[in-house]
C-alpha cells in the first residue's frame, strides 16, 4: 500500500547593518530580506510581484531591505506569491542508495513528461542548521519540493518546509493514522516484512532472525512487521541485529549469526545486507539455503543474478517517485495521469527453503 564562511570583520559597520548581513559568502536570500524587514517571506514575494494587497509603507520597508542587502529576486518569490509551479526540487540526504536513487529516477521521468524542470539538493547532515540551510537553498530555486525522508535528515527537512510552499514527502510507513491528511507517499513496509517473515515460517523455520537497517522514526515498520508475524505464529522473537545500509555491515552481522547453529532463517532490512550475510555464512561453512535461508528487501538489480539468486521483497521505488510527483500535481491543482500506487511483492528465488532436517 502506498500510502538541498567568511565573516567580514574588517568593515566598520553599525550593529543594525551587521545584523542584516549574511555571515557567509552566499547571496542574500528571500529569508534574509524577510528577517531584515520584519515581514513574512510571502509578503516579500508579493512586493516583488507588485501584488496590490501590500500596504505602501510595508512595500517601502521591504524594498529598502532588498536594496540594503543587494537581494536579487528568483523564482521562489513567484511560487510564494501563488504563481504557476513548473519546477520541483528534490531534497535527499543520499543519491547512491538504491531506494533514494530509484525514487529520483521516477520523479525525473514524471517531471520530464509533465514539462517540469527538476533539481536535486543534498542535505549534508542531519544537524538542524544543515537541514535548514538545505531547505532554504532548495527554496531559492523556486517551484515545489519533494523530500525523500527515509532518514532523520529527511524527516527534519519535512518539518522545516515553510507554510505556503507546495511539497510532498516520500516517507517510511507511518504508524497508525499518522499519515492521514498529510502530503506523504509510502510503500507499506510493515505489510511487506510481515509477509516475508510469514513465508519463512510457512517453510517450517522455528523462528526468523532480523538484520535491521536504520530507521527515520522511533519505530521501524519493517521491524514491527517482522515482530508481529513471529508473534502471530507463536514463534520466539530473537533480538534484532542493528546494521547500516551496506554489504560490509551485513557481513559483520552474518559472522555473528553463523556462530549460532540454531539460526536457520534470516530476514535482512535490504538486499545489500543480505548479500553480506550470505558471504559470511558461506565463509563459516553454512550453506544457503540448505543450512540457513536468507531473504532480502528491495529487489536490487543484482538480486536475481547472485548465487543463490536472492529471495526478496520487491519495493518499486521508481514507481514511488512517480507517485510522489503525481501527488504533488494534485496538490498544485494540475491534472496528473493516473498513477498506480506501488505494492510490495515477495519474489521467491533460490536463497530460501525449508530448514535442515533435525538429526
Amino acid at each position: 500500500m502506498l500510502f538541498v564562511s567568511a565573516h567580514n570583520s574588517a568593515m566598520d559597520v553599525s550593529a543594525h547593518t551587521s545584523s542584516e548581513q549574511a555571515d557567509d559568502a552566499r547571496p542574500a536570500s528571500i529569508y534574509d530580506v524577510a528577517t531584515a524587514a520584519g515581514v513574512s517571506i510571502q509578503t516579500v514575494s508579493r512586493v516583488m510581484n507588485g501584488h496590490p494587497s501590500v500596504k505602501p509603507s510595508t512595500r517601502e520597508h521591504v524594498l529598502a531591505a532588498i536594496s540594503r542587502l543587494g537581494y536579487r529576486p528568483n523564482r521562489a518569490a513567484r511560487v510564494l506569491a501563488g504563481g504557476a509551479v513548473r519546477a520541483v526540487t528534490v531534497l535527499t540526504s543520499n543519491t547512491t542508495l538504491y531506494g533514494q536513487r530509484s525514487a529520483l529516477q521516477g520523479i525525473e521521468e514524471a517531471a520530464r513528461a509533465a514539462d517540469f524542470a527538476m533539481g536535486v539538493r543534498v542535505i549534508e547532515s542531519e544537524e538542524p542548521a544543515a537541514v535548514a540551510d538545505a531547505v532554504e537553498r532548495a527554496m531559492e530555486q523556486g517551484g515545489a519540493l519533494i523530500v525523500v525522508a527515509f532518514d532523520r535528515a529527511g524527516t527534519r527537512a519535512l518539518a522545516a518546509v515553510p507554510a505556503g510552499v507546495p511539497w510532498v514527502g516520500i516517507v517510511e510507513t507511518p504508524v497508525g493514522g499518522e499519515g492521514d491528511g498529510k502530503p506523504w507517499v509510502w510503500i507499506d513496509d510493515r505489510q511487506a516484512a510481515a509477509r516475508a517473515t510469514a513465508y519463512l515460517s510457512e517453510l517450517g523455520h522455528r523462528t526468523v532472525h532480523y538484520v535491521s537497517i536504520p530507521s527515520s522514526t522511533a519505530t521501524s515498520q519493517r521491524l514491527a512487521g517482522w515482530r508481529s508475524a513471529l508473534e502471530e505464529a507463536g514463534a520466539p522473537v530473537p533480538e534484532p541485529i542493528p546494521a547500516s545500509w551496506h554489504p560490509r555491515s551485513g557481513y559483520e552481522a552474518g559472522r555473528l549469526l553463523a556462530r549460532d547453529p540454531a539460526v536457520t532463517a534470516v530476514l535482512c532490512g535490504n538486499d545489500d545486507l543480505a548479500l553480506g550475510v550470505i558471504r559470511a555464512l558461506r565463509e563459516a561453512g553454512r550453506v544457503v539455503p540448505d543450512d540457513v535461508s536468507v531473504v532480502g528487501f528491495d529487489d536490487i538489480p543484482q538480486a536475481e543474478f547472485v548465487t543463490p539468486a536472492l529471495t526478496t521483497v520487491r519495493l518499486d521505488f521508481t514507481d514511488l517517485g512517480r507517485a510522489s510527483f503525481a501527488a504533488l500535481q494534485e496538490q498544485i491543482g494540475a491534472a496528473p495521469a493516473e498513477t498506480p500506487r506501488p505494492q510490495p511483492e515477495l519474489i521467491v528465488r533460490e536463497s530460501a527453503g525449508p530448514p535442515p532436517s533435525l538429526p
